[in-house]
């Protein structure tokens, strides 16, 4: 198993497995051009974050998106881990774990304070999984307003 940082060639699958997560989560079915130019800003914009891939044997095997945010208390940036998807034949199998280790050690590297990553509350197999990688319950709930999706980019 390894991981790598992702590249435009990824965004097939990295489109496919956002929307299969969003389907998996929270039976929500994503706009596939509205997703594409999503993942694909993240590549033409690479202060927006960026993806890990995970691979095993050499096939594409999951992914997260690693994004930033200013925390004024610390003096430092929090990295959020977004958009985890392990495909259904590696999961149970160390995947998520590797791509975790990997993002924490690039997180520490650049000087980050800490991880962040939110999680469907019924989801108890998720959170069970960060829990034992040492991950702890915040004391926050995440509230939103969606404004809904922004013109398409010329």
């Amino acid at each position: 198993m390894s991981v790598r940082l992702a590249t435009a060639a990824d965004i097939p699958n990295l489109c496919a497995w956002n929307a299969a997560m969003a389907w998996e989560t929270e039976h929500k079915l994503l706009d596939p051009e509205c997703l594409r130019r999503g993942v694909a800003g993240v590549f033409a914009e690479p202060g927006r974050g960026l993806y890990l891939v995970a691979e095993v044997d050499g096939e594409p095997a999951g992914c997260l998106m690693l994004t930033h945010e200013w925390s004024d208390w610390r003096g430092g940036p929090f990295w959020w881990i977004q958009s985890v998807y392990v495909v259904a034949s590696a999961r149970r199998r160390g995947v998520f774990r590797e791509l975790y280790r990997a993002a924490e050690q690039r997180a520490r590297e650049a000087g980050a304070v800490g991880l962040r990553l939110y999680v469907e509350t019924e989801n108890t197999t998720a959170q069970a999984t960060y829990a034992g990688l040492g991950m702890q319950r915040c004391h926050y709930a995440m509230y939103e307003t969606e404004f809904g999706h922004p013109a398409a980019e010329p």
